[in-house]
């Protein structure tokens, strides 16, 4: 049944919003992707992650949108290849902390290794895991994930870039959030920066806002999310 659970909420990922907007799990990145099975490569990968944390998270992080550095090609919000599968580590973070056990023995990385030799690192990836490692909390007890689920880039720029996405692809989003949260159940819920908030907002939810740790936010997110981790006694866990 749990299996059942999460290829459902997958599939649900498949109804991504047109224009300049990227579906990791269903969509071929033509110029980036090492081949035509990297949608499958990226599913599993995003099937043994949520696997892993279901029916144990007390802590949920949401974030504005997958970023091309991260979800883009690992296919795990707020997770980047480098984690995985690059041979510079980021900051200490294994695969077995992302994965089930199966998964676990054979992450893969889907981008063209001449785009980035070591596959892709994503500082804002880098900074929420580590943080919530630091901070003592086991990585099956967080799951993270983006208000917009999917990835919104600069069609000027191409694949490769960031933006944050519109009111209405925001808006798209919503039905995919609230299944999320109603898989993933937590105690806490914290959204990174504004749109997250707001998105969440949108759903009634009750969260905290945090300083999202790019340009120079990192400092106080982990100030802010260490105060609001305080009352997770080890107890409580």
């Amino acid at each position: 049944m749990a299996g059942d659970s999460v290829e459902k909420f997958i599939r649900l990922l498949k109804k991504s919003p047109p224009g300049a907007v990227f579906n990791p799990w269903w969509q071929v990145d033509k110029q980036n992707d090492i081949g035509r099975n990297s949608p499958g490569i990226r599913r599993k990968q995003l099937g043994a992650y949520l696997r892993k944390r279901l029916g144990k998270t007390k802590l949920a992080v949401i974030g504005e949108a997958v970023g091309y550095r991260g979800g883009h090609f690992s296919g795990i919000p707020m997770t980047s290849e480098r984690m995985l599968v690059g041979k510079k580590k980021d900051d200490g973070i294994e695969p077995e902390q992302v994965f089930s056990s199966p998964a676990a023995a054979g992450p893969r990385r889907t981008s063209k290794p001449h785009k980035c030799r070591d596959g892709f690192s994503e500082p804002t990836a880098t900074i929420v895991w580590s943080t919530l490692l630091k901070l003592g909390f086991p990585p099956e007890q967080f799951v993270l994930w983006n208000a917009f689920p999917w990835h919104s880039f600069d069609p000027r720029r191409g694949m490769l870039s960031n933006r944050t996405p519109t009111k209405k692809e925001q808006a798209a989003g919503l039905s995919v959030l609230k299944a999320f949260l109603d898989l993933f159940p937590c105690d806490e819920i914290v959204a990174l920066g504004k749109v997250a908030a707001l998105q969440l907002k949108e759903l009634d939810v009750e969260m905290h806002r945090v300083r999202h740790p790019a340009s120079g936010g990192a400092k106080l997110f982990r100030r802010q999310i260490a105060k609001i981790l305080r009352g997770f006694s080890s107890g409580d866990r």
